[in-house]
């Protein structure tokens, strides 16, 4: 079974990376972007039966920093 957690920064949190692509884009002409924030996607291959639950616990335990990310957590 396929699951998927997505991890992003919270709002308020500095993101350099995110500021940096902004920058690229903007020289390379694409002003219309008015902010980029930087995350990451994580595809795993569980067992069937794994919940949602247990994602999350993955998410929390290991696959996010908490205290500055948020993770949503999907099984396709």
């Amino acid at each position: 079974m396929k699951a998927r957690v997505t991890i992003s920064l919270k709002p308020g949190v500095l993101d350099p990376q995110g500021r940096a692509i902004h920058h690229a884009l903007e020289g390379l002409g694409f002003g219309q972007v008015a902010d980029v924030r930087m995350g990451r996607v994580i595809e795993l291959d569980v067992a069937d039966g794994t919940t949602e639950e247990q994602l999350a616990d993955m998410a929390r335990k290991l696959l996010a920093n908490t205290v500055i990310e948020n993770f949503r957590v999907e099984l396709a």
